[in-house]
C-alpha cells in the first residue's frame, strides 16, 4: 500500500500504518519514502517519563535501514559488496514533548545527495499531527577497507532526489576549559551488530555529563536543537573522554579518545524555533 499524499501532514486516524511500514511521499518534490509506526517503549524513556535523545537517532537509523530493505538494498546486498554506510553528521530538531507510551508516525526520505555521501530527512509526528521531532543526517559509504567510496548508481535510479547544494554538516570544536569532564569505557552493550560504537550511543554519553553538570531540563518546553559530528569511531574497550562546555542554553561537547584523538564533536541551544539545515534546491544531476 502506498500513502500518495504530498508533505508531512498525517490524520491521527491514520497514525500506525503497522509494523511492516508502507511507501510513501512524506517530503513534497522528493519521490521517496517509507513511513512506520513507533510506540515509545519502557526502556526508551527516561525517569521523567520522556523519550531519550537517542531513541530518536535510533527510530532514523531504523526506518532509513527499513527504507532501503524496501528498495532492494538490504544488509546482503551490501555484505556482497563490500560496502557500508556510517553517519558523519546529524542535526535533531526537538519540537514537542514525547512521553512513554506514545505512538509516533515516522518518516523518512533521501532528500539530497553528492558525490559521495547522501542526506535523509526523517520527521516523527504526534498522534494529532503535530510535528515533534525532525533528524537530518548526512550519510558517506565506505567499502572493507573504511575509504569513502563515489555513491553507486544504482541508488540514484532508485532513490530520486536533488543534489545537495550546501556542504556536509560540521560542527566547529569547543574552545577554553571545559564546564565538565566524564571519563568512561566502551561497553559491549554500547556495540551494534558492526561491532562499533552506534552513533546514538555518543549523544547518550553526552546527556550524561549533560546531567552531571546539571543542565539537562533547564529549557522547558523550548525547541532544542542538537548538531553531532562524527569524525571517528571508538572501538570495543577503548577509554574515552566526554567534555561539555557553556551552560544549558548553549553547550558544545567534545568526545576524545584517551590517546587524545577526536571522536565526536556536538553543539545544543535551547531555541524560539529551529528549522533543517538544508533544503534540496534544484533538480537531480550527475554528482
Amino acid at each position: 500500500m502506498r500513502d500518495d499524499t504530498p508533505g508531512a501532514s498525517f490524520p491521527g486516524t491514520h497514525l500506525d500504518p503497522g509494523l511492516a511500514g508502507m511507501s510513501a511521499r512524506p517530503i513534497a518534490g522528493v519521490d521517496n519514502g517509507f513511513v512506520a509506526g513507533y510506540r515509545v517503549r519502557f526502556d526508551e524513556a527516561g525517569p521523567d517519563g520522556a523519550t531519550r535523545t537517542s531513541t530518536l537517532l535510533r527510530y532514523a537509523q531504523d526506518i532509513a535501514w527499513r527504507h532501503s530493505e524496501e528498495m532492494g538494498f538490504d544488509r546482503e546486498w551490501y555484505q556482497a559488496r563490500a560496502l557500508g554506510w556510517v553517519v558523519r553528521g546529524v542535526e535533531l530538531e526537538l519540537h514537542a514533548a514525547i512521553r512513554l507510551g506514545q505512538t509516533l508516525r515516522v518518516s523518512t526520505a533521501v532528500v539530497g545527495h553528492r558525490r559521495i555521501w547522501a542526506r535523509r530527512l526523517a520527521e516523527a509526528r504526534l498522534a494529532d499531527g503535530r510535528l515533534a521531532a525532525r533528524v537530518t543526517t548526512d550519510w558517506v559509504l565506505l567499502d572493507a577497507r573504511g575509504r569513502i567510496v563515489r555513491i553507486p548508481a544504482d541508488f540514484g535510479v532508485a532513490f530520486l532526489n536533488p543534489e545537495v547544494q550546501s556542504e556536509i554538516l560540521r560542527v566547529p570544536a569547543p574552545e577554553g576549559p571545559p564546564a565538565h569532564t566524564l571519563e568512561l569505557a566502551v561497553r559491549p552493550r554500547d556495540l551494534d551488530p558492526l561491532d562499533h560504537v552506534n552513533n546514538a550511543v555518543y549523544v547518550d554519553w553526552i546527556d550524561e555529563a549533560l546531567e552531571a553538570a546539571g543542565w539537562l531540563g533547564d529549557a522547558g518546553d523550548r525547541p532544542v536543537t542538537w548538531r553531532v559530528e562524527y569524525l571517528a569511531s571508538a572501538a570495543r574497550g577503548d577509554e574515552v573522554v566526554v567534555q561539555v562546555h557553556g551552560d544549558a542554553a548553549s553547550w558544545a561537547a567534545r568526545i576524545r579518545r584517551a590517546d587524545g584523538l577526536d571522536l565526536v564533536r556536538a553543539s545544543g541551544l535551547a531555541t524560539e524555533g529551529s528549522g533543517v539545515i538544508s533544503e534540496p534546491a534544484t533538480a537531480m544531476t550527475d554528482a
